[in-house]
C-alpha cells in the first residue's frame, strides 16, 4: 500500500504541471475516442456491401454505402490527426512546465541542496527523465484510452455477430495478457537501472567537455575516450537487456495473430457452409480480430512506455519537491548595519547530524572595515569558514553574526548583496563583459563598470580587445585566461560595493605585482567594506590587519601579520619558505 500511495503522490506531483493543458488533456482522448467509433462501424458497412450489395449485384446500395465507409474513413482521418494534435500540445506543454519547474527550484538549492543532486544528474532529469515522461504522457492520453476502448467495442460488436467465433478472440486475449504481464515484469527492472546509468554518462561528457584543455595537456583522449565508451555499453547491455525480454512479444502476438485468423477461417467456413454466418459476417469478424489484437499491442507498448517513465517521473518528483536547506526567515531584516563578522563557537559540518565537523569550535571577531588574511594548508577547511559567512550553508552548532544580528535573520537576497563573494571557482557566463559585470548590480552604469575593473585591474586587457567592454565571452570563460577571469569575477563583486567582499584565493592566477594592485585599489574604493582575503601568498596577506591561520579546521592563530611571526609556528613556516629567496620575482614592483 505504501509504494502505492508513493507513486500516487508523485503522479499528483506532475500532474500539478498539466493544469495549463487541461483543454488539451481532455480533447485528445476525446478525439481519440471518436476514431475507434468510426473504425468499428466501417467493418460493419463492409459486411453490408458484402451481403447486401456484391452477393445480391444492387449497385445502388454499393454506392451509398461506399460513400458513407469514405465518409466514414474521412471523419476517421480528421479525429486521428485533431486527436495528434492536441495530444501533442499537451505532451510538449507539460514537458516545458516540468523542466521550468524543475529549474526554478533548483535555484532555490542551498549548496548542500545542490551536493545531493550531481550536477549530471540534473542534467540527465532535465532532458532524458522528461522527455520519457512526455513520450508516456502522450501514449497515455492517446494509446491507454483508444486501445483499451477499441478493444472493448470491437469484442462486442464481434459478439453481437457471432459469440462463438468471438469466443475465441477472448482466449487469444486472456492468453496474450498473461503473456504481456510476465514479459512486462521481467523488463522493467531494466529500465530502472538504465537512467542510473545515464548520469554516468552524462557525468563523463561534461567532466571531459569541461576540462578539455587538461584532457589534450596530459593527452588523455584516449583514456577519456574509454571512459566514454564504458559508459555507453553500460547504457546498451541494459536497454538491449530490455529489449531482449519485450521483443519476445512481437513474434508471440504476429503468431497468435496468425491462429486466430486461421481457427476464424476455418470455423466461419464451416459456418457459412451450414448458412449460419455470412460472407460479409465473417469479413467484419476477421476486421474486429485485427482491431483487438492490434489494440492489445497497443496495451503492451503502453505498458511498456509506463514502465520506462515510472522511474524518470520518480526522479523528476524529487527535484521539485526537494526543499531547500536555507530559507527566509518569516519577518526577515532587510538591512545590514555594517561589516562586523562574529563567529560564536560555531561547528559545521556537510552532512546533517554528523559529529565529524570540519570547522570545530571557531571563536572569531572581525572588526566592520577591517582587512583579514586568511592562510592554511590545503584541507584546513578555509573556504568552508567563509561560505557559512553569506550563508551559502548553515552552522551546525553555535552562531554566526554580521553587523551583530544572526544570519539566520537576514532575508537571503539582501545578505548576499551585503556579503559578496568572489569564489574559488568561480565562473563568467556567456555574453559580453559588461553583462558579465552587470551580475553584480543589473542597474550599474557602463562608467561604474570601468572604475570597478580599472580597481581589479582588468581594465588593462579588456581596453586591447577587438570590442572593449562590448568582447563577448564564451561560456565559462574558456576565451580568457584564468588571470584574466579572476580579475573580471573581482569587478563584478566591487561594482555591488558590499559591506563584506570575501576573496576565496581569487588571485591565484595573477602574478604579485596585480595583486599587490588589486589590494591598493580596494583599499581606496571600499574603505569602509570588511575584506576577507584567502590566500595561498604571505605577500597576499601580510598587509591585512589581521591573519587567520587555519588548521585541520581550527583556528591555530588570529592576530596581526607581525605578531604571528613570532607566536604561530604555522604562519612562520609559511613565510620562512616563501620569503626565504627575496619575495616572488616582481613583489616590490607591485607595491609601487
Amino acid at each position: 500500500m505504501e509504494a502505492k500511495k508513493n507513486y500516487g503522490h508523485i503522479f499528483g506531483v506532475l500532474l500539478g504541471e498539466v493544469r495549463e493543458f487541461r483543454t488539451a488533456s481532455f480533447l485528445t482522448p476525446c478525439f481519440m475516442i471518436l476514431e475507434v467509433v468510426v473504425e468499428t462501424l466501417i467493418p460493419l458497412l463492409m459486411a453490408s456491401i458484402v451481403d447486401n450489395g456484391v452477393q445480391k449485384g444492387d449497385m445502388r446500395h454499393i454506392l451509398i454505402i461506399g460513400a458513407c465507409m469514405l465518409g466514414l474513413a474521412i471523419a476517421g482521418l480528421i479525429t486521428g490527426v485533431l486527436g495528434g494534435y492536441f495530444g501533442a500540445m499537451a505532451s510538449t506543454g507539460f514537458a516545458r512546465n516540468l523542466r521550468k519547474a524543475m529549474f526554478r527550484n533548483i535555484q532555490t538549492y542551498s549548496f548542500s541542496n545542490i551536493d545531493k543532486f550531481s550536477t549530471s544528474g540534473l542534467v540527465t532529469r532535465l532532458t532524458t527523465d522528461v522527455t520519457n515522461v512526455q513520450n508516456a504522457y502522450q501514449m497515455i492520453l492517446r494509446m491507454a484510452i483508444r486501445a483499451p476502448f477499441s478493444m472493448i467495442i470491437a469484442m462486442i460488436m464481434a459478439f453481437i455477430i457471432n459469440s462463438r467465433i468471438a469466443s475465441i478472440y477472448l482466449v487469444a486475449v486472456i492468453l496474450l495478457g498473461i503473456v504481456l504481464f510476465f514479459i512486462m515484469q521481467r523488463a522493467t527492472k531494466y529500465f530502472r537501472q538504465v537512467f542510473k546509468k545515464y548520469d554516468a554518462l552524462n557525468e563523463s561528457v561534461q567532466e571531459n567537455v569541461t576540462g578539455i584543455r587538461v584532457v589534450k595537456a596530459y593527452v588523455r583522449e584516449n583514456y577519456e575516450i574509454e571512459k566514454f565508451g564504458k559508459a555507453a555499453d553500460n547504457i546498451y547491455n541494459l536497454f538491449k537487456t530490455a529489449e531482449y525480454n519485450v521483443i519476445i512479444n512481437m513474434p508471440i502476438m504476429t503468431g497468435t495473430v496468425y491462429t486466430v485468423i486461421l481457427l476464424i477461417s476455418w470455423v466461419g467456413a464451416h459456418m457459412i457452409i451450414q448458412n449460419s454466418l455470412t460472407t460479409g459476417e465473417l469479413m467484419s469478424l476477421l476486421a474486429y480480430c485485427m482491431n483487438i489484437l492490434m489494440s492489445l499491442m497497443m496495451l503492451g507498448m503502453v505498458f511498456i512506455m509506463i514502465t520506462m517513465s515510472s522511474a524518470s517521473a520518480e526522479r523528476i518528483a524529487e527535484v521539485i519537491e526537494e526543499q531547500s536547506d536555507i530559507v527566509n526567515p518569516e519577518n526577515p531584516i532587510m538591512e545590514v548595519p555594517n561589516g562586523s563578522v562574529d563567529f560564536n563557537h560555531v561547528n559545521f559540518s556537510y552532512r546533517k547530524g554528523s559529529s565529524e565537523f570540519v570547522l570545530k569550535d571557531i571563536d572569531v571577531h572581525i572588526r566592520s572595515g577591517e582587512t583579514i588574511g586568511i592562510i592554511g594548508g590545503t584541507g584546513s577547511a578555509k573556504s568552508s569558514l567563509v561560505n557559512l559567512i553569506s550563508r551559502l550553508y548553515d552552522v551546525s552548532e553555535g552562531s554566526l553574526e554580521v553587523g551583530g544580528i544572526d544570519v539566520r535573520k537576514y532575508d537571503l537576497t539582501m545578505l548576499r548583496d551585503e556579503v559578496s563573494v568572489v569564489l574559488q571557482k568561480n565562473v563568467l557566463f556567456s555574453g559580453t563583459i559588461l553583462e558579465n559585470l552587470r551580475w553584480g548590480r543589473p542597474d550599474a552604469t557602463e562608467e561604474e563598470c570601468i572604475e570597478a575593473c580599472r580597481m581589479a585591474c582588468a581594465d588593462e586587457f579588456i581596453e586591447k580587445m577587438p570590442f572593449g567592454y562590448n568582447t563577448y565571452i564564451e561560456q565559462g570563460g574558456t576565451n580568457v585566461s584564468g588571470g584574466q577571469r579572476q580579475r573580471l569575477c573581482i569587478a563584478r563583486a566591487l561594482i555591488k560595493k558590499p559591506k563584506v567582499l570575501i576573496l576565496d584565493d581569487s588571485t591565484s592566477a595573477v602574478d604579485t605585482a596585480t595583486d599587490a594592485r588589486i589590494r591598493k585599489a580596494m583599499k581606496e574604493f571600499i574603505p569602509g567594506t570588511t575584506k576577507i582575503i584567502i590566500a595561498q601568498r604571505i605577500s597576499s596577506v601580510e598587509s591585512a590587519d589581521r591573519v587567520i591561520v587555519m588548521d585541520e579546521g581550527r583556528v591555530s592563530g588570529f592576530d596581526t601579520p607581525e605578531n604571528l611571526l613570532r607566536n604561530n609556528s604555522i604562519y612562520r613556516d609559511v613565510y620562512e619558505t616563501q620569503m626565504a629567496g627575496g619575495g616572488d620575482f616582481d613583489m616590490k614592483g607591485g607595491e609601487k
